[in-house]
């Protein structure tokens, strides 16, 4: 591939003669031959598939692929759960904001008769879990995600917000939305990105600190920025002193950047400490914009 040649030329610093391959060709090693598809941008400009038709064999480069390292070799050596759950992660914190090229790639890979899918990184797919795969990866790529599931992801300084970060919580439970609550304390971005995969509503609270939001928050956000799930809906919440700047910050990075773009619920804020009775409050507050939200989709 072009960019291949580029790449490798600016990082040796030297002239080398290279045949670029594209889309359609392919080369005879003896019994077998390499067919080629390139893949840009799934995840690098110069990715490629290469496709061994005598052995129905899928090299499939990032695509498909998980960090595991483990002596098994292959997926259906190792629990399903656990395979699938790091190709969601391996998709989630690398594939996602390539969403849109991955779409095109599985279009021009259906027509294989593929009896393996061998990546770059992790175990090997054979016939009795390809179908898993693929079918995750039409889900994830299309951004599909489940409107039973939340998540509620949140700092806090004095616990305000962690206890309005529970009353949402809550309130999502009682209306049969399954709610997973995300300290970014003790929760790392890539877990949380991973949940996001499969959530429909995405909640995020931080407390107002210096007219900003938590440094853990804004890295939080910077990172699902660059990664760019879609078709998502998003609530600002918080709990502040006296200016409150964190809501409406934390309100316009998930719904006005135009890499996530979330659809936005009206943010939820409280002023100092929360008390039962204003807890409640949240809780119906949330209950009642959920619902709404629902019966329109």
């Amino acid at each position: 591939m072009p960019t291949a040649s580029k790449g490798l030329k600016l990082h040796y610093k030297e002239e080398m003669n290279f045949r670029e391959i594209k889309t359609g060709d392919s080369i005879s090693i003896g019994k077998r031959s390499l067919h080629f598809i390139t893949t840009p941008m799934v995840h690098w400009p110069d990715n490629q598939f290469t496709w061994c038709p005598e052995e129905s064999i899928l090299f499939s480069n990032d695509a498909f692929g998980q960090h595991i390292a483990s002596s098994e070799r292959f997926a259906n050596e190792l629990a399903p759960g656990i395979v699938m759950e790091e190709a969601k992660k391996y998709y989630a914190n690398i594939v996602l904001p390539y969403s849109k090229q991955v779409q095109k790639v599985l279009d021009l890979a259906a027509p294989l008769p593929i009896k393996m899918i061998c990546p770059s990184h992790g175990v090997i797919w054979t016939e009795d879990n390809i179908g898993d795969i693929v079918g995750a990866y039409k889900d994830w790529a299309y951004n599909v995600s489940d409107q039973k599931q939340a998540l509620v992801i949140y700092d806090s300084m004095w616990k305000s917000t962690q206890m309005m970060a529970g009353a949402i919580a809550e309130g999502f439970e009682e209306i049969g939305i399954r709610a997973k609550l995300l300290n970014l304390q003790c929760n790392h971005i890539s877990d949380i990105m991973t949940d996001i995969i499969d959530a429909r509503f995405i909640a995020v609270g931080s407390p107002t600190l210096n007219s900003s939001i938590l440094p853990t928050v804004a890295a939080f956000l910077y990172y699902l920025k660059g990664l760019s799930p879609k078709d998502r809906i998003g609530l600002a919440f918080g709990s502040y002193g006296w200016g409150g700047q964190s809501i409406p910050i934390l309100h316009q990075m998930l719904g006005g950047a135009k890499e996530c773009g979330f659809e936005m619920l009206e943010p939820i804020k409280h002023q100092y400490i929360p008390s039962k009775e204003d807890l409640h409050k949240i809780k119906e507050n949330l209950i009642t914009q959920v619902k709404a939200k629902l019966e329109e989709s």
